[in-house]
């Protein structure tokens, strides 16, 4: 195959500009006005909105984690305790439930979040007696004292 001209052998790049602005003004087809139409006006405003949707995402996630610990809290003053020593006896406890399961179930099973802050007010019980020195365990609560 012998090519004739030197122009065969460069590459148009009319097809790639057209589909790159396709692909930027589908983006921008919601907006209002010249946005909308205008590849210039609509880099600006699809790139202002990509911004916009990144920071929406992450602010999504800790909106998220404050709700779910508002649940809990709540959840947890039902049943006389606050939140910052469930979610630390728990741990203390081996529990590793996160917020957002916790939550749940204190909204679907509360029979089942009963007997976490049961456990929960169990193990502070457990830390106030070995403070004191008593050196008791209370039933149904494992610890480290008990394993050893």
């Amino acid at each position: 195959m012998v090519f004739l001209t030197l122009s065969c052998w460069i590459r148009s790049r009319g097809p790639d500009r057209f589909w790159k602005v396709q692909e930027l003004l589908k983006h921008a087809r919601h907006f209002r006005g010249r946005k909308s139409r205008c590849y210039k006006l609509a880099v600006l405003a699809v790139r202002r909105a990509f911004v916009y949707s990144t920071k929406a995402r992450k602010s999504k996630k800790r909106n998220m984690r404050t709700l779910w610990i508002t649940r809990i809290a709540a959840a947890t003053r039902e049943h006389g305790m606050k939140y910052p020593a469930l979610m630390h006896n728990l741990t203390k406890c081996s529990i590793q439930l996160n917020r957002r399961v916790i939550s749940d179930l204190a909204i679907t099973e509360p029979r089942t979040f009963l007997s976490l802050a049961k456990l929960a007010q169990a193990r502070q019980q457990e830390g106030f007696r070995a403070a004191l020195g008593d050196g008791k365990e209370p039933p149904g609560v494992l610890s480290r004292v008990m394993l050893q």
